[in-house]
């Protein structure tokens, strides 16, 4: 039976670094014998030029067909009025497959310069609702004017939503479990001042935490969470937060491990899950064979390895721990630095060199 992966190549950077991930997954499709297929459509700026819209229903039919999807990065605040054809690729496919769950590692590697040298967590945040405008609400949006010079936003936050993002932090920071530590999860909130809300995230994270007594769990304030990821990320293994807060947070993160062009990122359900970088479209340096490809690389090896388990299909698991060690063994030489990290390697020479390390690996 094969494995359907449904490739969106986005805008800006996002055909260039979308070639770079399909190579890795073609090469590893071949040597494993995966059984994957690959299809690819428009969406973006590409799909506005041709059918007037930046997301059009058959791509929305063909996301809710596909056993996996990779989203390239989207230029979506360039983007015209919905009324235009303008609709987030991203927002939208998060609502319509329920992907209540944005998973992003943070950790260091060798030879990239990075701020904190002791990062290795992974963050979650809530992916359906929070303060977002294009999410929170069932018809019409989260924000708007009643008068001049006054805009008002909901934020809507419920406990059926906050009880299964916390249950995914405690199955994730169970795979992390060791023999050195236990892991740690920290829910982060602000229920000083939100007390309604963030109360009601926090008391369904305590609900949780009760069925899971060997897990570590704490809880701290957003704004101390941002001091202490900077001071000293070595304490903190599962982070679990609300949207806007995990948005900030995991981009504080990943910056400070290094770039976000390191980052992978799956957006995941219950059904449905999407490998997408963290990063986005950069659209000035489009087409100059400079952006790393890094980040949507290790997204989709997070897609296939939550496939792997899903369909329970071990080589789909092997051929994600090869790309993350692939990764890994790249930068142990300090050539393989795309320009963010201060190198001059190009994309097309870092994707050679991650297909001559895993021709070695395999």
């Amino acid at each position: 039976m094969s494995i359907n992966i449904l490739a969106f190549d986005g805008d800006g950077i996002g055909p260039e670094i979308m070639k770079s991930t399909l190579n890795i997954v073609e090469l590893l499709n071949e040597k494993l014998k995966l059984k994957i297929d690959i299809s690819k459509e428009p969406i973006g700026f590409k799909s506005l030029e041709q059918k007037g819209t930046t997301f059009t229903d058959d791509a929305l039919t063909k996301a809710k067909k596909a056993d996996g999807i990779i989203l390239g990065p989207v230029g979506h605040n360039a983007y015209p009025s919905k009324k235009q054809g303008g609709i987030n690729p991203s927002g939208t496919l998060r609502i319509e497959l329920d992907l209540y769950a944005n998973i992003r590692p943070a950790k260091n590697y060798k030879n990239v310069k990075s701020l904190s040298k002791d990062m290795d967590l992974i963050i979650l945040r809530e992916n359906t609702e929070g303060f977002y405008a294009d999410r929170n609400m069932f018809e019409g949006s989260g924000e708007f004017s009643p008068s001049p010079g006054i805009g008002l936003a909901f934020r809507k936050i419920t406990k059926a939503a906050s009880i299964r993002i916390a249950e995914t932090a405690f199955e994730i920071a169970r795979l992390k479990n060791n023999q050195i530590k236990k892991p740690v999860v920290h829910a982060i909130h602000k229920a000083n001042v939100m007390k309604l809300t963030d109360g009601i995230f926090l008391d369904a994270c305590r609900q949780v935490s009760k069925k899971h007594k060997d897990i570590i769990y704490k809880e701290m304030l957003v704004d101390a969470c941002a001091a202490h990821i900077i001071r000293d990320p070595s304490q903190f293994d599962i982070i679990v937060t609300t949207n806007m807060f995990g948005d900030i947070l995991s981009d504080l993160a990943t910056e400070f491990s290094g770039s976000l062009g390191l980052a992978g990122s799956l957006n995941a359900g219950e059904d449905y899950a999407m490998a997408q970088a963290q990063h986005g479209s950069a659209p000035d340096i489009a087409g100059q064979n400079t952006a790393n490809p890094i980040s949507l690389i290790l997204s989709t090896s997070m897609l296939l390895n939550w496939l792997g388990k899903r369909r329970k299909i071990k080589d789909l698991i092997l051929a994600s721990s090869l790309i993350d060690k692939s990764v890994t063994n790249l930068f142990e030489n300090k050539n393989n630095l795309t320009k963010d990290l201060g190198g001059t390697a190009s994309t097309e020479k870092i994707t050679e060199n991650l297909i001559n390390i895993l021709n070695h690996l395999i």
